[in-house]
């Protein structure tokens, strides 16, 4: 990819070279592994199920790449009148089909009555980590699809199976005060995401979870929810 000025480090080997036009283009390898497709030597990058959900992603944010890609709306190469329009909600609906999912850590689910938004993540984690004795924390697989969100409880500690339907869960981020949960190992970011209380048309509960595998960080997970499954939401 071209980039408005070289890196640092390059610019501070050719301190004495005029011409750098040569050092716009950066070039990054895509690694296949086990695991998934990821950007070779970034460690700060998570793991993707297929080559479409990785260039989506970089295009909300650039994680590792010196700025966020821009995916054409429509093939350069044809005339206006002949192409289709690529859009990003055709992308998020490609992403969905295939679904994405990873292992997270539940910590707890919390009644908001009417709160949403920031405020209700932060309330929610709050009260968890006020709570005494602290509410039981379980592994369990976070699954993001077209039908919305599937929790399972993969040692059926808590519960065995929970389902989210797409148009009941209403918002997801970040903890806005960036605090940290501690288990076994290092402190892990929480997030959260607000759905509609079952059999209510008013009322929310906040699910409350902290990263699992460093490898799937809680902003692309968030990222996927609110930008992906949220979004397409509301653009139907």
């Amino acid at each position: 990819m071209k980039v408005a000025t070289p890196p640092p480090s390059v610019l501070q080997l050719n301190k004495k070279v005029g011409d750098l036009s040569n050092e716009l283009v950066r070039h990054f390898l895509i690694e296949c592994t086990h695991k998934g497709v990821r950007l070779k030597g970034c460690p700060n990058e998570p793991y993707f199920g297929s080559l479409t959900a990785l260039v989506y992603q970089h295009s909300i944010t650039p994680l590792a790449l010196p700025c966020k890609l821009l995916i054409p709306d429509r093939d350069p190469l044809e005339e206006i009148a002949e192409t289709a329009p690529q859009t990003a909600a055709n992308s998020a609906a490609e992403l969905l089909k295939q679904g994405a999912a990873c292992n997270v850590w539940y910590l707890n689910s919390v009644e908001m009555e009417s709160l949403t938004g920031y405020q209700a993540v932060q309330k929610a984690l709050s009260i968890t980590l006020m709570q005494e004795p602290p509410p039981i924390s379980t592994v369990v697989h976070f699954k993001v699809s077209a039908q919305g969100i599937t929790l399972t409880d993969n040692q059926r500690k808590l519960f065995f199976r929970r389902h989210y339907p797409v148009n009941t869960v209403i918002f997801c981020a970040l903890d806005p005060q960036d605090r940290k949960w501690m288990k076994e190992g290092p402190s892990a970011k929480v997030f959260g995401f607000v759905a509609r209380k079952q059999g209510s048309a008013t009322d929310n509960v906040c699910h409350l979870f902290a990263e699992h595998d460093p490898e799937q960080p809680a902003s692309a997970i968030v990222n996927f929810v609110s930008k992906v499954m949220i979004g397409s939401q509301k653009k139907i």
